[in-house]
């Protein structure tokens, strides 16, 4: 729980305190970390987000006690294979491989030589990179557009070869397999004789069942006969690697939960690693996430989600026993193992991306023979004082259905300020997006942003979220725009019941997936007084028409499969019952989105506008699915404060009087 207020300087409402906590220092303080990798003498190479560059995403690599860019302007290393992307570049050697975004076509830079192109300009997007060095080329995910990019053609995906420069055919492309809707993580055996991938077909997501593919690499480079070693329409396979002693690993649901296995080389069936109800992996939204690798042949190093908390630790393969490896961490997103040459017991290091509630997500390095950590990189430079932070508690309530949801709940907390007695904080709580994701508890300054301003936050896992197991996962199936609203409503009313907000003041606000359950919450029920959608869904029978490859048909898993869908869509699209929606919202949209169109957004304002419910609306030029401008976030925070502070009659101070957003019917 966060540090009760000593001696306070000012006395002020709930919801009008002062913070030093601005919009402008959650933008620039927030550097979005991601994409670990290893590199040659103990290099660290990962990937951080510049919002004063407009998002750039640019590399670095750690090299003894130096951080150097290896990819300065204008490069921006990133790619939009099923939109979300991931898996943007590889390191061999001292060189590096990577998807350019401005123009889709792949880099390589060796030491301080510049980067150079080496695939032709195309419609073709490329990810989630093995380096295949015996044969000079690249293994990767490619997704060929169409050549007219209005069609409406669905993208074909294969994974292919593309020859390295200094190869006889450099940028060349060759398809090693097709056929399937998506492919992913290819993984090439220690000895390159042996690749393994991953593929699932509409309608299902890579959550719901994917298959494992194994073959061998013929003496030309092309794959024999390929075989299904694991998965199917109801098992989500992912994360496959090759430890070093040529064995097979990966992660399957099979038993309800991610849990680690052994490919048997004979046929035999896979043997189960460490069996505990606790998640080995995330949802695939984006390619290369890492949760495993190993120290040696005998030894994995692992992080895993229990019970929505992230735990590191040693699991000795012939045993299955986890041995705890003491880290402050409570999420842990990704992880790299350094492991010693051979298949000793002798491992280097690891790197890990983690967070706390008192601690924003960053690198860190952590010696396994000596337990020695070093931070090497944070997403937020300066950490604000710990007398300005909300520390959240894990909260487990019920819910309809006899279901338990889970939640984070931060209190308001600001060393400076205090509410006057007998009052009630607004409470605003959050509905993240997906909807097969899972929100954690690390530190982030946007939710600090609304708790040192005397906001509650309950930022709930509903049903349907990851980390708590398959059966909760699938609690979401066919029921997107009612277990995930009544888990929302639920956590408010528990907080309104225990006294801890206000029920006339009850705030709900959400991003894309999250967004449809902000709309629905408010549309169909009487419980939040106001919202905020961040690209948000409100059409769903749009959604289906215009969504990307990857998405186009979720919905079948979350609502129903045509033709029973039809009736649902309309029942359950906030846009068809505006009539029902008389609560004030603002709506945030980027012009770019391809995964929620801007129309969605647009349709809920000007049914608003004309019912005469007071209605913002904050369209940004140049942002698709997610804010990457500082000047956005700056933006998009200041308006959503005023906008909540100008409904619930709040006084508002600094820049927020200068009306950063006009309110329509007001």
């Amino acid at each position: 729980m966060s540090t009760t207020p000593q001696s306070p300087v000012c006395l002020a409402p709930y919801g009008a305190w002062a913070s030093p906590i601005s919009a402008a220092l959650v933008a620039a303080g927030a550097t979005p970390l991601s994409s670990l990798a290893l590199g040659a003498d103990g290099d660290i190479y990962w990937l951080a987000g510049r919002a004063s560059e407009a998002g750039r995403q640019t590399l670095l690599r750690r090299h003894g006690a130096r951080t150097d860019e290896v990819t300065p302007l204008p490069l921006n290393v990133r790619t939009r294979v099923h939109e979300y992307g991931g898996g943007a570049y590889a390191v061999h050697g001292d060189t590096v491989y990577f998807s350019h975004f401005a123009d889709n076509r792949l880099y390589s830079r060796c030491g301080d030589i510049a980067a150079e192109p080496f695939t032709a300009p195309g419609r073709q997007r490329f990810a989630d990179f093995v380096v295949d060095a015996g044969r000079q080329r690249l293994i990767a995910v490619r997704e060929q557009h169409p050549d007219d990019p209005d069609s409406h053609a669905q993208p074909e995906n294969a994974l292919v070869a593309v020859g390295l420069p200094g190869s006889a055919a450099p940028g060349a492309e060759t398809v090693l397999a097709s056929g399937h809707d998506f492919y992913s993580s290819p993984r090439l055996s220690p000895d390159g004789r042996m690749l393994a991938w991953l593929t699932w077909d509409h309608p299902r997501m890579p959550w719901q069942g994917t298959e494992l593919w194994l073959a061998p690499v013929l003496e030309g480079g092309t794959l024999g006969t390929p075989l299904c070693v694991a998965g199917g329409p109801e098992e989500s396979v992912c994360q496959p690697e090759w430890a070093p002693d040529g064995r097979l690993y990966f992660v399957s649901d099979r038993s309800g939960f991610w849990n680690l296995y052994r490919h048997a080389d004979a046929g035999g069936p896979a043997q189960a690693i460490c069996p505990m109800e606790a998640e080995f992996a995330s949802p695939h939204w984006v390619f290369g996430n890492a949760m495993y690798g190993f120290a040696s042949a005998q030894e994995i190093v692992c992080t895993y989600i229990d019970k929505g908390v992230s735990r590191l630790a040693r699991l000795d393969i012939a045993s299955g026993k986890l041995e705890a490896i003491a880290n402050p961490y409570e999420e842990i997103r990704e992880l790299k193992v350094s492991a010693a040459a051979g298949s000793g017991p002798g491992v280097n290091f690891l790197a890990l991306l983690g967070g706390s509630p008192t601690i924003p997500l960053e690198l860190a390095r952590i010696d396994l023979a000596g337990g020695e950590l070093e931070v090497l990189a944070h997403s937020i430079g300066d950490t604000p004082d710990l007398g300005y932070l909300s520390v959240p508690e894990s909260i487990s309530y019920p819910s309809a259905g006899g279901r338990t949801a889970h939640a984070f709940y931060y209190p308001p907390a600001n060393k400076d300020m205090q509410a006057p007695a007998g009052t009630k904080p607004p409470v605003i709580v959050i509905s993240h997006g997906g909807p097969t994701s899972m929100t954690v508890n690390t530190l982030k300054l946007a939710t600090q942003f609304w708790t040192s301003r005397g906001f509650g936050v309950l930022d709930v896992n509903y049903g349907g979220s990851s980390g708590f197991g398959r059966a909760y996962r699938d609690a979401l199936k066919g029921q997107w725009g009612i277990v995930d609203v009544e888990d929302c409503i639920a956590g408010a009313q528990y907080l309104v019941q225990h006294g801890m907000a206000d029920g006339e003041r009850l705030i709900i606000r959400g991003g894309s997936a999250g967004g449809l359950t902000t709309l629905c919450a408010l549309t169909f029920h009487d419980v939040f007084k106001l919202g905020a959608s961040y690209y948000g869904v409100s059409d769903l029978k749009g959604l289906d028409q215009d969504s990307h490859k990857f998405e186009s048909h979720y919905n079948e898993y979350l609502i129903a499969p045509a033709p029973q869908a039809d009736a649902l869509y309309q029942a359950r699209s906030p846009i068809n019952h505006t009539d029902r929606l008389a609560r004030p919202m603002i709506f945030f949209q980027g012009l770019d989105d391809k995964v929620v169109p801007p129309q969605q957004s647009e349709a809920m304002v000007q049914a608003l506008k004309q019912r005469r419910v007071p209605v913002a609306y904050v369209p940004l030029e140049g942002e698709g699915h997610g804010f990457r401008k500082a000047e956005n976030i700056i933006r998009t925070l200041e308006a959503e404060l005023y906008f909540y502070q100008r409904m619930f009659g709040l006084p508002t101070a600094g820049a927020q009087a200068q009306a950063p957003v006009e309110i329509h019917n007001l």
